[in-house]
């Protein structure tokens, strides 16, 4: 098992840290080429809430340096743009942005969150333009392989488009960093193993995993104070994460074991809140795992 800390510090011979940048993005599931509101459990900020205010790329990375500078003498960075789908839109644009984040010495890596159907030949194109010049990771939420909860959720495509997506970007040579989400109503234990199996199958370089967040101004919010449904609890969550990182190919990077979302925006689980004690109970449930009988 390999975590991303430690493997860019093996890499880099130093700590190196996310910059959460804006590239004016929206979404083809908010702006209603595909349907409006975007995914039941995404905020209206996209997923962005801590990226940079959005202005010249420049001055958002030296922003979101000042920030970080507070608390550490980082050197090295990954300019990451997260919110919405950040390879939506026209092509010319968004690569002119991405080499202005490239450009910049203490950028190491270039991180792109974006969904498999914003993967047209002209940004497969610029994304390989683009990986000659630093490591590009392109990151997609599949969240969960259950097509009767992805279709409840909003996703607005199939995982079939999804397996495609990773194909295409592993010809051009960038890392994909899958995400999924643990915790969705009426999903059982096996429903969310067998996301961890399929995303597995498909060898990404990385993987982030995180609880379902319920969040104001969100679907799922209204859905929740309509029918609550029981969510999991921290020792059920961190049981499953266990079993998950047994599935994972050895090669496949753990960026993240839980989110990291807005405390005031979250309704429930009221436990996501608490990062350490999460990561505590993790970490515990992984050495049990670890020294059961039979367990290697």
């Amino acid at each position: 098992m390999r975590y991303l800390s430690d493997v860019l510090k093996e890499k880099y011979g130093e700590k190196v840290y996310r910059l959460t940048l804006s590239s004016g993005c929206t979404c083809p599931n908010r702006d209603g080429t595909l349907a409006r509101g975007g995914c039941a459990f995404c905020s209206e900020g996209g997923s962005g809430e801590f990226a940079a205010a959005l202005r010249s790329i420049d001055e958002q990375i030296d922003e979101a340096k000042a920030l970080i500078a507070k608390k550490t003498g980082a050197k090295k960075f990954i300019a990451y743009f997260q919110a919405y789908s950040n390879t939506y839109g026209d092509v010319g644009r968004l690569e002119k942005l991405y080499l202005e984040a490239t450009a910049r010495r203490e950028i190491v890596t270039l991180s792109l969150g974006t969904r498999p159907d914003c993967l047209s030949d002209d940004v497969i194109g610029m994304l390989e333009r683009l990986s000659k010049i630093k490591p590009v990771w392109v990151e997609m939420g599949l969240q969960t392989a259950n097509e009767a909860t992805a279709q409840r959720m909003n996703r607005c495509f199939s995982n079939e488009c999804y397996a495609e997506a990773v194909q295409k970007l592993h010809s051009i040579g960038c890392d994909v960093v899958s995400h999924l989400i643990f915790g969705f109503p009426d999903e059982t234990r096996e429903d969310m193993l067998r996301s961890v199996r399929y995303i597995a199958a498909l060898r990404p370089e990385g993987v982030k995993l995180q609880m379902l967040n319920i969040l104001t101004g969100t679907r799922l919010a209204e859905e929740y104070a309509a029918h609550p449904w029981r969510l999991l609890t921290r020792e059920e969550y961190a049981d499953i994460i266990a079993e998950a990182l047994k599935l994972l190919p050895d090669e496949t990077v753990i960026h993240r074991l839980t989110g990291d979302g807005r405390r005031d925006m979250i309704i429930a689980p009221e436990w996501v809140k608490d990062k350490k004690r999460t990561l505590n109970a993790i970490h515990r449930a992984i050495s049990r795992d670890s020294s059961s009988p039979g367990r290697a």
